[in-house]
């Protein structure tokens, strides 16, 4: 009996002593990783009509509509401007944690719009350290109704390209800032355009309180055109959070908000008054 209670106590001990060094050995061969990702850059996948990094997660599904009235400057005969409204919605899908995807119509001119979203850096400290997030896009959109000023209407006159870097930090808590070098190709533009135009997007985030922000962005086209009745894309809003939406009162001079139209065919003057007010729901499944 004695025996056995000795062989037993002394199984017992050589086993804790093993888990004890088992452990010790993980603990040190298991690589450290003290990065701390920046999580709340943005709230949404948009900042007033462009595009933030933000991508959704696996297997989350974002329905988004946006309506953008008419001018505010066109007096009570309009109700200034909320008697025309120009409507998108789209449907953005998470294919992976960094990989989106998504489609949308928009109203005006009849566009549709499919995209690719990638996160390829986020923001973090520690090990390993990155100051900024990046995320690639890439969107086709197809203008479905006939311009009455083209001689040909086929479908590769309909038909544009938009490629941008959505480049963004969140300085501290209540400010975050993105920079958003764009190029659109349109295949067919009339006499006094170019086909191809490059533009430099800048935007920010400032955090009032814990479900309010201000949002702004202002697209400068680097491409000089003949035509001057095309001026550039600049919005500021207002950012709701309420629980699973996110909402956004809008003003800005951009009636497309499609990036083929808003950063190449922004025709109103946001200082003379040719702002267009409206907003964007957003909710997430």
């Amino acid at each position: 009996m004695k025996k056995t209670l000795f062989l037993f106590f002394l199984i017992i001990n050589v086993s804790v002593y093993a888990q004890d060094d088992l452990l010790s050995i993980l603990e040190e061969e298991a690589p450290v990783d003290s990065s701390n990702y920046t999580s709340a850059i943005f709230k949404g996948q948009r900042l007033i009509n462009g595009h933030t990094v933000v991508t959704r997660k696996t297997g989350e599904l974002e329905f988004i509509i946006s309506h953008r009235f008419g001018r505010v400057n066109t007096g009570i005969s309009e109700f200034f401007g909320l008697d025309g409204a120009n409507v998108r919605f789209s449907f953005e899908y998470g294919l992976t944690d960094r990989l989106t995807a998504g489609v949308g119509r928009n109203s005006f001119e009849k566009v549709y719009d499919g995209f690719l979203k990638y996160g390829l850096l986020r923001q973090s400290t520690g090990v390993q350290s990155m100051p900024v997030s990046l995320s690639l896009f890439s969107s086709m959109a197809i203008r479905t109704i006939d311009m009455v000023d083209f001689q040909v209407n086929d479908f590769n006159s309909k038909v544009s390209y938009t490629h941008q870097l959505l480049i963004a930090r969140k300085i501290n808590e209540s400010v975050s800032l993105q920079l958003m070098p764009s190029y659109v190709h349109r295949n067919r533009v009339f006499d006094d355009q170019k086909n191809d135009m490059f533009a430099l997007g800048l935007g920010g985030r400032f955090k009032v309180s814990n479900r309010v922000a201000i949002n702004g962005e202002y697209y400068y086209r680097l491409t000089d055109e003949i035509s001057t009745q095309y001026k550039d894309s600049i919005g500021v809003g207002v950012e709701i959070e309420t629980g699973g939406h996110v909402f956004h009162l809008t003003f800005t001079n951009s009636r497309s908000m499609v990036e083929r139209g808003f950063i190449t065919e922004t025709d109103g003057n946001f200082f003379d008054g040719d702002i267009h007010f409206g907003f964007n729901l957003s909710r997430v499944f």
